[in-house]
């Protein structure tokens, strides 16, 4: 073999590098830039908002003046970026070469900020203001002394319900293309210490139809991308799902007179810790035993009036005892893992539903200080006065 003079060798190496340059020069490229004021010496995150969670492509800690230049490879549909120091974040949407320009104040930069040169983050930007005043709303509706857990309930579900329709009306199913679309269908609440979604398409048959309308959209316009066959997977579970509450709906409200209301009727269930937890253990206590499907589309209003009657009354006296029948156990450990009160599962043929005579979820029984049923839900008109005559 005729081996080649070094400098041959070296022209050819060069060469290579020079073509390598060339492709990395020529790779298209998105920036984000802008300034954060009063964040000197803060560490400012670029993170990739993956169907994996939050992964971060670079930081930069902030000089006085604030600056930063974040660049990434352009996407070939759109895509989802964040801004953060610590707990502010900044939600951003990429789908080309553009620049998008951030101008914001530390520590309020996730609701004061500034952004031009995207269409989509000032959609964005428009429907996080939005949550937010949702947020606000249902926190003022909750902690409202004067209303009682029934008008809680439903002042609740009226808001949620409002801001759906403005939410489908005004973007979701104006333009189902755009990256600002499917940011609203990921929009969530805290409840009770929980982050749950607005739009729930594993309970609201409703909401399935927005995740479906969207998913279509996103094959047509980006096929074959990953977000929009995720898309596709969420509205056939959310489907499956519908079908097995519209089967438990389906079965019937047992009468409330054929309730058995003498002596305890005792169970043990294991809670989302792992603990083994006996119902005859809870004596001393008023109980609130609850069934409940967090996969029910009204699952979010409930556990806020659960919360509020948790946060009046427990001090004094009350515990609640919560039986859920969800079928996935991720899912239950994930929406149960912020609450304070018992939370147990239980499968649908249990045998403690068959002790309660509960043929339809969501319902619940009031137990006395000797854990002995007094009443159950359809028997109550004032739950607030029927747990104060037991306490």
């Amino acid at each position: 073999m005729k081996i080649k003079p070094f400098n041959s060798l070296f022209a050819i190496a060069l060469a290579v590098v020079a073509v390598l340059g060339m492709a990395s020069c020529n790779e298209k490229k998105f920036h984000v830039n802008g300034t954060i004021g009063n964040a000197a010496d803060s560490t400012l995150y670029f993170e990739n908002m993956s169907l994996n969670g939050p992964v971060v492509i670079d930081s930069v800690k902030l000089s006085a003046d604030g600056t930063f230049d974040f660049d990434d490879k352009a996407p070939t549909a759109p895509e989802f970026y964040r801004l953060r120091i610590a707990g502010q974040i900044i939600n951003i949407a990429i789908d080309s070469t553009e620049t998008v320009s951030i101008k914001a104040e530390y520590p309020g930069m996730a609701s004061q900020y500034e952004v031009s040169g995207s269409e989509e983050c000032s959609r964005i930007k428009e429907l996080t203001l939005m949550q937010m005043g949702l947020q606000t709303q249902l926190n003022a509706i909750a902690n409202n002394p004067q209303l009682g857990a029934d008008a809680v309930n439903d002042s609740v579900a009226r808001v949620v319900e409002a801001y759906k329709t403005r939410v489908k009306t005004d973007y979701i199913f104006k333009e189902p293309m755009k990256a600002s679309s499917y940011f609203a269908l990921f929009q969530t609440l805290n409840a009770g210490g929980q982050s749950v979604l607005i739009f729930n398409p594993r309970s609201s048959e409703q909401d399935v139809k927005v995740f479906a309308a969207v998913a279509t959209s996103w094959d047509t316009f980006y096929p074959n991308e990953e977000r929009g066959e995720n898309l596709h997977n969420i509205a056939i579970e959310g489907m499956k799902d519908i079908r097995i509450i519209k089967s438990k709906q389906a079965q019937g409200l047992v009468a409330a007179d054929k309730v058995n209301t003498t002596g305890i009727i005792d169970f043990t269930l294991t809670d989302n810790k792992g603990q083994e937890r006996r119902l005859s253990s809870l004596q001393g206590k008023v109980v609130m035993l609850d069934f409940h499907l967090f996969a029910d589309e009204k699952s979010l209003q409930r556990i806020m009036m659960l919360r509020e009657l948790y946060n009046k009354y427990h001090a004094a006296g009350l515990e609640i005892y919560q039986v859920s029948v969800d079928s996935d156990e991720h899912f239950w450990k994930t929406q149960t893992a912020a609450l304070p009160w018992i939370c147990t599962r239980v499968d649908d043929d249990s045998r403690v539903l068959q002790l309660y005579n509960v043929q339809q979820v969501p319902t619940f029984f009031l137990l006395d200080r000797n854990c002995n049923v007094v009443k159950r839900d359809a028997q109550i008109k004032d739950i607030d006065a029927e747990i104060k005559a037991l306490l």
